[in-house]
């Protein structure tokens, strides 16, 4: 057996079993990945895939275990071409994030100019998706890192830093009948009287949507929401030609630049959260890459995050 046979059968199993895509992503024949596949599988003297004809359908039980090592295995020659990297090019390389629009439009700028300014020689590429989409990019090593709010938490294979806490604002046009609330009354709107307008917020993947819709439910409210989309910027501008009223996070609300909008917070209502950073569990890190996590959030020190992750570590 040997590492090209492992790269083939990783890429048959990230490609759902499609020989074709894995031959196409492998820059080979698709009877070439079958034929290592079928060679491996007798020298073990099991098989690793279950076939339908002369399809391949998935994982038997044995092949479970063989391709949760061959995981590991080419995870950590990954590895060694990082280490080998991490001393050959120090500070050279590429950064691939994944993150959703949010953080992409409103967070990173405020850390990923001053990252370059650190490390001109690295090639940073944004990468965006939903939360599970982000996850999935950084298991299969298409992200370095994923950026989203609380769903990486949950992603077996992951481990997830905290990185900022937020809550939702609330957004209307300058001339809604929300803005006649006092000071006093806005910090205290209700549910009740947000839901009087039809309501633009975010889809239900995306940016704690879960919190709004079960605040509404634990009140036995049903909102009318009127449109859901991926990100603040689009929910703005249909609030702005008076659609409705928007539910965005925070973040998103500058009114300095958002000058035909109000902003009321309504964290009391809908609680806070908090946005996470999402890491492949063994995956070597170059140094780099601590310095852009601390970068993000402080606390997050290369003695911090090792003692959340276990990576290969050199002195």
């Amino acid at each position: 057996m040997n590492l090209q046979q492992f790269r083939f059968i990783r890429e048959t199993i990230r490609r759902n079993f499609n020989l074709t895509e894995a031959s196409r992503v492998l820059f080979t024949s698709q009877p070439g990945v079958s034929k290592a596949i079928i060679e491996f599988e007798d020298e073990l003297g099991i098989k690793v895939f279950e076939r339908h004809g002369k399809r391949i359908k998935g994982l038997t039980k044995p092949g479970v275990a063989v391709a949760s090592i061959i995981d590991r295995i080419m995870r950590e020659v990954d590895n060694l071409k990082k280490v080998s990297d991490e001393f050959a090019k120090r500070d050279e390389g590429s950064l691939v994030i994944g993150c959703t629009h949010t953080q992409a439009r409103y967070f990173l700028p405020k850390v990923i100019p001053e990252f370059r300014k650190r490390f001109p020689k690295v090639h940073v590429s944004l990468a965006e998706g939903s939360p599970s989409q982000l996850a999935n990019m950084v298991l299969q090593e298409q992200a370095d890192i994923a950026l989203a709010t609380e769903t990486l938490a949950n992603v077996e294979g992951l481990t997830t830093l905290p990185c900022y806490s937020w809550e939702h604002t609330l957004v209307v046009p300058p001339d809604h009948p929300l803005t006649s609330l006092t000071s006093s009354q806005a910090k205290n709107i209700t549910l009740e009287q947000v839901a009087q307008y039809p309501i633009i917020t975010y889809d239900r993947a995306f940016t704690g949507r879960n919190s709004i819709d079960n605040a509404f439910a634990s009140k036995g409210i049903v909102p009318d929401i009127v449109l859901e989309a991926l990100d603040a910027d689009v929910i703005k501008t249909y609030v702005d030609v008076d659609m409705g009223v928007g539910i965005i996070a925070g973040v998103a609300f500058d009114p300095r630049r958002d000058t035909r909008l109000v902003g009321i917070p309504v964290g009391h209502l809908f609680g806070e959260h908090v946005t996470r950073i999402g890491l492949k569990k063994g995956v070597f890190l170059r140094d780099y890459v601590y310095e852009f996590l601390n970068m993000c959030a402080p606390n997050l020190t290369r003695e911090n995050i090792d003692n959340e992750v276990i990576f290969v570590d050199i002195e």
